[in-house]
């Protein structure tokens, strides 16, 4: 049965019962989601800014659709129970209360399907899952069935502060496949907390995506204002959120959180301490060119001066596998331009494979070898804490047998790593003077310098780790000076010395 009022004039009779104006953005909300919810696609995907009553609207959405087929099976999933029950209870309270919905509500005799986390409308067709339930996130859903599901702030900061929560949480909502019926829709409704959240409209590469989660989606997203050209800005719910409120919570929130929430683009919302987007980009390759008996290195036409190359050893992972988490062995190659200016070339994420006849460790220097030659690198710094002890003389007879001219360097490292990470990289970010090849954007480097804070963190920061090893080791160069040299004292404190002779020969 499909009858009944549109979705924009549902909303209004129940605002008007309480003397209040329906807003533009919920005029607007309404409207998109009736016309969406109509359609072939039927997946939808709704943000709007923290405290625009997204949840409220979609609560008298839930409560049209049954007004418009009691026989609809809904599930609301958030990201814990309490919450999606939070939204079940707005919907009953709606169905008791609005003029076109009382006749759902069951009698006093059956009452027992009128629960807080579950309800059953009148309707014609007797149904095993009831006309509305409420699930979290890691609940069991198994064996449930739905003709909409409605995925209410699934993602919250505690399940998207790491690569392995956001896999997680990317796992259980691909089970919602199996949930929802052939034709069914499925609704979104959240704003991002991580720069990897499930809701942004691209792909991140460093995390493996080829597409983004909720590809095929339609979306509706409406931030707390937007601005022209110019930098005027248009706010959504001026009434409530006008300038002066929005500056109010800018400055209480702190940037990154009000750009994710209220703006509703994907950053992290704990403060970045490694600001990705001061990290530059290039596409050239290394050009080796030998004239006159001198070797010549260029980049895009820039002379290089100087390389680094740090290998921070550990248990690599085995081919095959995903992105490495937690100890990773990483290999990373940076030049030094006469422009002043820093190349990070690669950065090599090693792999083994378990079934090989060679070890380990002789896969890993095998592939540390054949990096060191492809890259025309004279010497690689090995970090000896761990289980790096070894690996230097391994190195060495390998790179014999390969006949490759390159010095490997112990280094035992003292430093605390998150102030070694820090120290490191500050700087040259703030400077906009460390660039990085396309190719080490794809790598999980970019995912580590977003999510790493110096304090308590736990995640993956072994790329970070190599990187940082070769920034610390990049010779000091001093700035060539122009014009004609000034002779100037000696400044270790002893000049030329004459001595006075009196003999003869």
């Amino acid at each position: 049965m499909e009858e009944g009022k549109g979705f924009h004039a549902f909303v209004h009779d129940w605002n008007s019962r309480s003397d209040l104006k329906t807003p533009t953005h919920h005029r607007e909300m309404a409207e998109w989601l009736e016309r969406e919810s109509r359609g072939g696609n039927r997946r939808m995907l709704l943000m709007a800014f923290r405290g625009s009553g997204k949840s409220t609207l979609v609560g008298l959405f839930a409560a049209w659709l049954l007004h418009r087929d009691p026989n609809r099976r809904l599930l609301v999933l958030a990201a814990d129970l309490k919450l999606a029950k939070k939204m079940v209870r707005n919907v009953k309270r709606i169905l008791e209360r609005h003029p076109d919905t009382r006749h759902l509500k069951p009698p006093a005799r059956d009452r027992d399907q009128w629960a807080a986390d579950q309800f059953t409308v009148v309707r014609p067709m007797e149904l095993r899952d009831p006309s509305m339930a409420a699930a979290g996130i890691g609940g069991n859903i198994t064996g449930s069935r739905a003709d909409v599901v409605i995925c209410d702030d699934v993602e919250v900061p505690r399940n998207a502060d790491s690569a392995a929560k956001r896999a997680d949480l990317r796992s259980r909502l691909s089970e919602l496949e199996y949930v929802l019926v052939p034709g069914g829709a499925q609704l979104y409704v959240g704003t991002p907390h991580s720069y990897y959240t499930i809701y942004a409209d691209e792909a991140r590469a460093e995390a493996g995506e080829t597409r983004p989660f909720l590809d095929g989606f339609a979306r509706k997203v409406i931030p707390v204002y937007t601005e022209d050209d110019a930098g005027r800005r248009r706010y959504a719910w001026k009434e409530r959120f006008g300038e002066a409120h929005v500056n109010r919570i800018r400055k209480a929130t702190g940037p990154n959180k009000f750009t994710s929430q209220m703006l509703l683009r994907p950053v992290n919302v704990a403060d970045g301490f490694l600001d990705v987007d001061r990290l530059g980009r290039y596409d050239a390759e290394l050009d080796y060119r030998e004239a006159l008996g001198r070797a010549v290195l260029t980049l895009d036409g820039v002379r290089m001066a100087s390389a680094t190359c740090w290998w921070d050893p550990a248990f690599a992972r085995p081919v095959g596998e995903g992105a490495p988490r937690g100890d990773g062995s990483v290999v990373a190659a940076l030049f030094g331009g006469e422009d002043g200016r820093l190349y990070l070339h690669r950065v090599l994420y090693l792999r083994v494979d378990p079934t090989a006849c060679d070890s380990e460790a002789d896969q890993q220097c095998r592939q540390v070898a054949r990096f060191l030659g492809d890259h025309h690198l004279p010497s690689i710094r090995v970090e000896t804490n761990g289980i790096g002890g070894f690996l230097p003389g391994l190195l060495r007879e390998r790179l014999r047998k390969d006949r490759l001219a390159a010095s490997v360097i112990d280094h035992a490292s003292r430093t605390p790593k998150a102030r070694r990470i820090q120290e490191a990289f500050d700087a040259l970010l703030a400077d906009r003077r460390l660039l990085a090849h396309r190719l080490v954007w794809d790598t999980p480097l970019i995912r580590e310098m977003r999510e790493w804070r110096p304090d308590g963190y736990t995640g993956p920061d072994d790329g970070l780790d190599a990187v940082a090893g070769c920034l610390t080791a990049e010779p000091h160069r001093f700035d060539q000076v122009g014009g004609s040299p000034v002779r100037r004292a000696d400044w270790r404190g002893a000049g030329t010395v004459v001595a006075p002779s009196d003999w003869e020969l």
